[in-house]
Protein backbone atom coordinates (compact mmCIF):
# COMPACT_ATOMS: atom_id res chain seq x y z
CA UNK A 1 0.00 0.00 0.00
CA UNK A 2 2.83 2.38 0.89
CA UNK A 3 4.52 1.50 -2.41
CA UNK A 4 1.34 2.39 -4.34
CA UNK A 5 0.99 5.71 -2.49
CA UNK A 6 4.65 6.46 -3.26
CA UNK A 7 4.17 5.78 -6.98
CA UNK A 8 1.05 7.98 -7.10
CA UNK A 9 2.85 10.77 -5.29
CA UNK A 10 5.83 10.60 -7.65
CA UNK A 11 3.56 10.58 -10.70
CA UNK A 12 1.58 13.55 -9.42
CA UNK A 13 4.79 15.42 -8.68
CA UNK A 14 6.11 14.68 -12.17
CA UNK A 15 2.90 15.88 -13.82
CA UNK A 16 2.83 19.02 -11.69
CA UNK A 17 6.50 19.68 -12.42
CA UNK A 18 5.90 19.21 -16.14
CA UNK A 19 2.99 21.63 -16.10
CA UNK A 20 5.01 24.11 -14.08
CA UNK A 21 7.83 24.01 -16.64
CA UNK A 22 5.54 24.82 -19.55
CA UNK A 23 6.04 28.31 -20.93
CA UNK A 24 3.21 30.79 -20.60
CA UNK A 25 2.24 31.98 -24.06
CA UNK A 26 -0.27 34.66 -24.87
CA UNK A 27 -1.92 35.53 -28.15
CA UNK A 28 -3.09 39.09 -28.75
CA UNK A 29 -4.54 40.39 -32.01
CA UNK A 30 -3.43 38.87 -35.32
CA UNK A 31 -3.22 41.38 -38.16
CA UNK A 32 -5.60 40.66 -41.06
CA UNK A 33 -5.88 42.10 -44.58
CA UNK A 34 -8.35 41.07 -47.26
CA UNK A 35 -10.13 38.39 -45.20
CA UNK A 36 -13.51 38.23 -43.49
CA UNK A 37 -12.14 38.07 -39.92
CA UNK A 38 -10.93 41.07 -37.90
CA UNK A 39 -7.67 40.96 -35.87
CA UNK A 40 -9.48 40.11 -32.63
CA UNK A 41 -11.36 37.20 -34.20
CA UNK A 42 -8.23 35.89 -35.88
CA UNK A 43 -6.41 36.12 -32.56
CA UNK A 44 -9.10 33.88 -31.09
CA UNK A 45 -8.62 31.31 -33.87
CA UNK A 46 -4.84 31.26 -33.35
CA UNK A 47 -5.28 30.96 -29.58
CA UNK A 48 -7.65 28.02 -29.96
CA UNK A 49 -5.38 26.13 -32.39
CA UNK A 50 -2.33 26.75 -30.17
CA UNK A 51 -4.20 25.45 -27.15
CA UNK A 52 -4.97 22.22 -29.05
CA UNK A 53 -1.25 21.36 -29.15
CA UNK A 54 -1.20 21.08 -25.35
CA UNK A 55 2.44 22.20 -25.48
CA UNK A 56 2.22 25.58 -23.73
CA UNK A 57 0.23 27.17 -20.98
CA UNK A 58 -1.91 29.41 -23.16
CA UNK A 59 -2.97 32.40 -21.07
CA UNK A 60 -6.70 32.95 -20.71
CA UNK A 61 -7.88 35.83 -22.91
CA UNK A 62 -10.12 37.20 -20.17
CA UNK A 63 -7.20 37.43 -17.73
CA UNK A 64 -5.09 39.10 -20.39
CA UNK A 65 -7.86 41.57 -21.27
CA UNK A 66 -8.33 42.38 -17.58
CA UNK A 67 -4.67 43.33 -17.14
CA UNK A 68 -4.64 45.29 -20.40
CA UNK A 69 -7.77 47.27 -19.50
CA UNK A 70 -6.52 47.85 -15.95
CA UNK A 71 -3.27 49.22 -17.33
CA UNK A 72 -5.16 51.26 -19.95
CA UNK A 73 -3.11 49.81 -22.82
CA UNK A 74 -4.10 50.16 -26.46
CA UNK A 75 -3.15 46.96 -28.31
CA UNK A 76 -5.22 47.56 -31.44
CA UNK A 77 -2.03 48.22 -33.44
CA UNK A 78 0.41 46.30 -31.26
CA UNK A 79 2.14 44.04 -33.80
CA UNK A 80 5.78 45.14 -33.57
CA UNK A 81 8.38 43.47 -31.36
CA UNK A 82 8.94 46.46 -29.06
CA UNK A 83 5.24 46.87 -28.26
CA UNK A 84 4.72 43.13 -27.82
CA UNK A 85 7.70 42.72 -25.49
CA UNK A 86 6.50 45.58 -23.28
CA UNK A 87 3.00 44.11 -23.18
CA UNK A 88 4.36 40.62 -22.48
CA UNK A 89 6.35 41.85 -19.49
CA UNK A 90 3.30 43.63 -18.13
CA UNK A 91 1.04 40.57 -18.32
CA UNK A 92 3.84 38.28 -17.07
CA UNK A 93 4.00 36.12 -20.21
CA UNK A 94 7.02 34.06 -21.20
CA UNK A 95 6.29 34.31 -24.91
CA UNK A 96 3.85 36.01 -27.29
CA UNK A 97 2.60 34.47 -30.52
CA UNK A 98 1.86 37.12 -33.12
CA UNK A 99 1.57 37.39 -36.88
CA UNK A 100 -0.69 38.20 -39.81
CA UNK A 101 -3.04 36.63 -42.32
CA UNK A 102 -3.18 38.44 -45.67
CA UNK A 103 -4.77 37.92 -49.07
CA UNK A 104 -2.01 38.50 -51.64
CA UNK A 105 -2.58 37.78 -55.36
CA UNK A 106 -5.33 35.19 -54.78
CA UNK A 107 -3.34 33.44 -52.03
CA UNK A 108 -3.66 33.52 -48.26
CA UNK A 109 -0.25 34.15 -46.66
CA UNK A 110 -0.15 33.09 -42.99
CA UNK A 111 2.79 34.47 -41.00
CA UNK A 112 3.31 33.56 -37.35
CA UNK A 113 6.13 34.66 -35.04
CA UNK A 114 6.94 33.49 -31.53
CA UNK A 115 8.59 36.24 -29.48
CA UNK A 116 10.57 35.40 -26.34
CA UNK A 117 9.92 38.10 -23.75
CA UNK A 118 13.04 37.53 -21.66
CA UNK A 119 15.51 37.71 -24.54
CA UNK A 120 13.36 40.23 -26.44
CA UNK A 121 13.94 38.28 -29.66
CA UNK A 122 11.96 36.41 -32.30
CA UNK A 123 12.35 32.75 -31.38
CA UNK A 124 10.52 31.16 -34.31
CA UNK A 125 8.92 32.23 -37.57
CA UNK A 126 6.65 30.27 -39.90
CA UNK A 127 5.26 31.50 -43.24
CA UNK A 128 2.97 29.37 -45.46
CA UNK A 129 1.14 30.35 -48.64
CA UNK A 130 -2.31 28.78 -49.07
CA UNK A 131 -4.98 28.79 -51.76
CA UNK A 132 -7.73 31.40 -51.54
CA UNK A 133 -10.24 29.30 -49.60
CA UNK A 134 -12.02 31.51 -47.03
CA UNK A 135 -13.91 28.63 -45.40
CA UNK A 136 -10.66 26.82 -44.56
CA UNK A 137 -8.84 29.59 -42.64
CA UNK A 138 -8.98 27.73 -39.33
CA UNK A 139 -7.38 24.65 -40.91
CA UNK A 140 -4.67 26.88 -42.41
CA UNK A 141 -3.89 28.33 -38.99
CA UNK A 142 -3.78 24.82 -37.50
CA UNK A 143 -1.35 23.63 -40.18
CA UNK A 144 0.94 26.65 -39.67
CA UNK A 145 1.04 26.21 -35.90
CA UNK A 146 1.73 22.47 -36.15
CA UNK A 147 4.59 23.06 -38.57
CA UNK A 148 5.96 25.86 -36.42
CA UNK A 149 6.24 23.58 -33.39
CA UNK A 150 7.13 20.41 -35.32
CA UNK A 151 3.92 18.52 -34.70
CA UNK A 152 2.63 15.88 -37.11
CA UNK A 153 0.79 17.35 -40.09
CA UNK A 154 -2.02 15.97 -42.23
CA UNK A 155 -0.03 15.90 -45.49
CA UNK A 156 -3.13 15.18 -47.58
CA UNK A 157 -4.85 18.28 -46.20
CA UNK A 158 -1.72 20.37 -46.72
CA UNK A 159 -1.60 19.32 -50.38
CA UNK A 160 -5.22 20.28 -50.96
CA UNK A 161 -4.85 23.68 -49.30
CA UNK A 162 -1.54 24.67 -50.90
CA UNK A 163 -1.27 23.03 -54.35
CA UNK A 164 -3.10 25.00 -57.01
CA UNK A 165 -3.36 22.13 -59.50
CA UNK A 166 -3.85 19.30 -57.04
CA UNK A 167 -6.68 16.80 -57.70
CA UNK A 168 -9.91 18.58 -56.82
CA UNK A 169 -12.02 17.77 -53.81
CA UNK A 170 -14.59 19.38 -51.56
CA UNK A 171 -11.70 21.00 -49.65
CA UNK A 172 -9.97 22.93 -52.41
CA UNK A 173 -13.17 23.44 -54.44
CA UNK A 174 -15.76 24.07 -51.71
CA UNK A 175 -18.30 25.74 -53.98
CA UNK A 176 -18.00 23.39 -56.94
CA UNK A 177 -18.85 19.69 -56.63
CA UNK A 178 -18.03 18.86 -60.26
CA UNK A 179 -14.54 18.17 -61.55
CA UNK A 180 -14.80 18.46 -65.31
CA UNK A 181 -12.61 15.85 -66.97
CA UNK A 182 -14.82 15.63 -70.04
CA UNK A 183 -13.04 15.88 -73.37
CA UNK A 184 -11.97 13.97 -76.49
CA UNK A 185 -11.06 10.29 -76.21
CA UNK A 186 -9.14 8.15 -78.68
CA UNK A 187 -7.47 4.76 -78.67
CA UNK A 188 -7.63 1.18 -79.93
CA UNK A 189 -9.89 -1.79 -79.34
CA UNK A 190 -9.01 -5.45 -80.04
CA UNK A 191 -11.48 -8.31 -80.64
CA UNK A 192 -10.65 -11.89 -79.64
CA UNK A 193 -12.34 -15.29 -79.86
CA UNK A 194 -15.26 -15.77 -82.23
CA UNK A 195 -15.68 -11.98 -82.52
CA UNK A 196 -12.18 -11.59 -83.89
CA UNK A 197 -12.66 -14.53 -86.24
CA UNK A 198 -15.95 -13.07 -87.47
CA UNK A 199 -14.25 -9.79 -88.40
CA UNK A 200 -11.51 -11.63 -90.31
CA UNK A 201 -13.94 -13.89 -92.22
CA UNK A 202 -14.85 -13.08 -95.83
CA UNK A 203 -18.08 -11.19 -96.48
CA UNK A 204 -19.61 -14.10 -98.42
CA UNK A 205 -19.33 -16.09 -95.20
CA UNK A 206 -20.99 -13.41 -93.11
CA UNK A 207 -17.73 -11.80 -92.03
CA UNK A 208 -16.48 -8.27 -92.48
CA UNK A 209 -13.04 -8.84 -94.02
CA UNK A 210 -11.54 -6.52 -91.37
CA UNK A 211 -8.55 -6.56 -89.06
CA UNK A 212 -9.75 -7.26 -85.48
CA UNK A 213 -7.82 -4.25 -84.08
CA UNK A 214 -9.50 -0.92 -84.74
CA UNK A 215 -8.99 2.74 -83.95
CA UNK A 216 -11.79 4.54 -82.16
CA UNK A 217 -12.45 8.07 -81.06
CA UNK A 218 -15.21 9.98 -79.32
CA UNK A 219 -15.96 12.33 -76.46
CA UNK A 220 -16.49 11.82 -72.74
CA UNK A 221 -19.18 13.70 -70.83
CA UNK A 222 -19.26 13.28 -67.08
CA UNK A 223 -21.20 14.39 -64.03
CA UNK A 224 -20.06 14.07 -60.44
CA UNK A 225 -22.70 13.43 -57.82
CA UNK A 226 -20.35 13.07 -54.84
CA UNK A 227 -17.03 14.75 -54.06
CA UNK A 228 -15.91 14.17 -50.46
CA UNK A 229 -12.83 12.93 -48.65
CA UNK A 230 -10.50 10.84 -50.77
CA UNK A 231 -12.91 9.92 -53.57
CA UNK A 232 -15.26 11.33 -56.16
CA UNK A 233 -18.25 9.41 -57.48
CA UNK A 234 -19.37 10.16 -61.02
CA UNK A 235 -21.36 9.17 -64.07
CA UNK A 236 -19.65 9.06 -67.48
CA UNK A 237 -21.32 9.13 -70.87
CA UNK A 238 -18.99 8.19 -73.74
CA UNK A 239 -20.16 8.09 -77.40
CA UNK A 240 -17.52 6.52 -79.67
CA UNK A 241 -16.99 5.75 -83.37
CA UNK A 242 -14.90 2.72 -84.32
CA UNK A 243 -13.39 1.41 -87.57
CA UNK A 244 -13.14 4.54 -89.74
CA UNK A 245 -9.53 3.69 -90.67
CA UNK A 246 -10.88 0.51 -92.31
CA UNK A 247 -13.73 2.29 -94.05
CA UNK A 248 -16.39 1.30 -91.51
CA UNK A 249 -18.64 3.26 -89.18
CA UNK A 250 -19.41 1.41 -85.95
CA UNK A 251 -21.05 3.77 -83.39
CA UNK A 252 -21.39 2.95 -79.70
CA UNK A 253 -22.43 4.60 -76.45
CA UNK A 254 -21.06 3.65 -73.03
CA UNK A 255 -22.56 4.72 -69.68
CA UNK A 256 -20.29 4.24 -66.67
CA UNK A 257 -20.54 4.68 -62.91
CA UNK A 258 -17.12 5.25 -61.39
CA UNK A 259 -14.96 6.22 -58.43
CA UNK A 260 -11.93 8.50 -58.77
CA UNK A 261 -9.25 9.07 -56.15
CA UNK A 262 -8.65 12.70 -55.22
CA UNK A 263 -5.15 11.83 -54.12
CA UNK A 264 -3.64 9.77 -56.94
CA UNK A 265 -6.05 10.26 -59.84
CA UNK A 266 -6.73 6.52 -60.19
CA UNK A 267 -10.23 5.64 -61.32
CA UNK A 268 -12.41 2.52 -61.55
CA UNK A 269 -15.68 2.41 -63.51
CA UNK A 270 -18.23 -0.05 -64.83
CA UNK A 271 -21.48 0.00 -66.77
CA UNK A 272 -23.28 -0.95 -69.98
CA UNK A 273 -22.18 -0.26 -73.53
CA UNK A 274 -24.60 -0.15 -76.45
CA UNK A 275 -23.72 -0.67 -80.13
CA UNK A 276 -25.24 -1.86 -83.41
CA UNK A 277 -24.52 -5.27 -84.92
CA UNK A 278 -25.81 -7.12 -87.98
CA UNK A 279 -27.28 -10.51 -87.04
CA UNK A 280 -29.09 -13.31 -88.80
CA UNK A 281 -30.50 -16.75 -88.08
CA UNK A 282 -28.42 -19.62 -89.38
CA UNK A 283 -26.68 -22.89 -88.73
CA UNK A 284 -23.28 -24.54 -88.86
CA UNK A 285 -22.71 -27.38 -91.33
CA UNK A 286 -19.33 -29.11 -91.20
CA UNK A 287 -17.94 -26.07 -89.42
CA UNK A 288 -19.21 -23.61 -92.03
CA UNK A 289 -21.77 -20.93 -91.24
CA UNK A 290 -24.91 -20.67 -93.38
CA UNK A 291 -27.92 -18.40 -93.18
CA UNK A 292 -31.22 -20.11 -92.49
CA UNK A 293 -32.63 -19.47 -95.97
CA UNK A 294 -29.68 -21.28 -97.57
CA UNK A 295 -31.20 -24.65 -96.60
CA UNK A 296 -32.98 -25.63 -99.81
CA UNK A 297 -33.60 -29.32 -99.20
CA UNK A 298 -37.21 -30.41 -98.85
CA UNK A 299 -36.28 -32.37 -95.75
CA UNK A 300 -36.31 -30.50 -92.42
CA UNK A 301 -33.03 -28.83 -91.44
CA UNK A 302 -31.40 -31.11 -88.85
CA UNK A 303 -29.00 -28.43 -87.61
CA UNK A 304 -29.63 -26.13 -84.69
CA UNK A 305 -30.77 -22.68 -85.74
CA UNK A 306 -28.96 -19.92 -83.87
CA UNK A 307 -28.78 -16.17 -84.17
CA UNK A 308 -25.34 -14.64 -84.44
CA UNK A 309 -23.37 -11.78 -85.90
CA UNK A 310 -23.52 -11.75 -89.71
CA UNK A 311 -22.63 -8.83 -91.95
CA UNK A 312 -25.46 -9.88 -94.29
CA UNK A 313 -28.10 -9.83 -91.57
CA UNK A 314 -30.37 -7.26 -90.00
CA UNK A 315 -28.96 -4.39 -87.89
CA UNK A 316 -29.84 -4.68 -84.17
CA UNK A 317 -29.06 -2.78 -81.01
CA UNK A 318 -26.86 -4.90 -78.71
CA UNK A 319 -25.59 -4.36 -75.18
CA UNK A 320 -22.59 -5.56 -73.20
CA UNK A 321 -20.88 -4.86 -69.88
CA UNK A 322 -17.69 -2.79 -69.53
CA UNK A 323 -15.06 -2.79 -66.79
CA UNK A 324 -12.55 0.05 -66.92
CA UNK A 325 -9.60 1.35 -64.93
CA UNK A 326 -7.74 4.59 -65.50
CA UNK A 327 -5.23 7.11 -64.27
CA UNK A 328 -5.33 10.88 -64.74
CA UNK A 329 -1.97 12.56 -65.22
CA UNK A 330 -1.76 16.28 -64.52
CA UNK A 331 0.47 18.78 -66.28
CA UNK A 332 -0.29 22.26 -64.99
CA UNK A 333 -3.96 22.84 -65.73
CA UNK A 334 -4.06 20.04 -68.28
CA UNK A 335 -5.56 16.66 -67.38
CA UNK A 336 -4.50 13.60 -69.39
CA UNK A 337 -6.74 10.60 -68.56
CA UNK A 338 -5.42 7.18 -69.65
CA UNK A 339 -7.84 4.25 -69.48
CA UNK A 340 -7.85 0.50 -70.09
CA UNK A 341 -11.10 -1.41 -70.49
CA UNK A 342 -12.40 -4.91 -71.05
CA UNK A 343 -15.77 -6.13 -72.45
CA UNK A 344 -16.29 -9.84 -71.70
CA UNK A 345 -18.87 -11.76 -73.79
CA UNK A 346 -19.74 -15.39 -74.54
CA UNK A 347 -18.18 -15.15 -78.01
CA UNK A 348 -14.93 -13.44 -77.10
CA UNK A 349 -13.37 -10.64 -75.13
CA UNK A 350 -12.88 -7.09 -76.33
CA UNK A 351 -10.22 -5.01 -74.67
CA UNK A 352 -8.54 -1.75 -75.39
CA UNK A 353 -6.87 1.45 -74.26
CA UNK A 354 -7.75 5.09 -74.70
CA UNK A 355 -6.49 8.49 -73.66
CA UNK A 356 -7.71 12.05 -73.81
CA UNK A 357 -7.06 15.54 -72.58
CA UNK A 358 -8.75 18.61 -71.25
CA UNK A 359 -7.87 21.76 -69.33
CA UNK A 360 -9.41 22.64 -65.97
CA UNK A 361 -11.30 25.91 -66.21
CA UNK A 362 -11.15 28.24 -63.22
CA UNK A 363 -14.55 29.45 -62.05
Amino acid sequence: MKKLIFIIAISTLAITSSQAQRSKVTVLNIDTKGINLDPTQMGGVVRMELDKLDTFEVMDRYDVNYVIEKSKLNISNCYGKICLVETGKLINADKILTGSVELILKSYVVTLKLIDIKSESVERTEIIEFLELPDELQKMIGITIKRMFHHKEDLELVERLTKKNNYESAVNNPNVNTLRLGGPRMGFIAFTGQQGAQLLRNKNQGGYDLTPIMFQFGYQFEKQYLNEGNFQALFEFVPMITGLEQGKFFPSVTILNGLRSNISGWEFAFGPTFSFDSKSNGYYENGNWHQEHEWTSKTPNPYEIIRKSDSRGEVELTSNFVLAIGKTIKSGKMNIPINAFVIPTRTGVRFGVSFGYNAKKDK
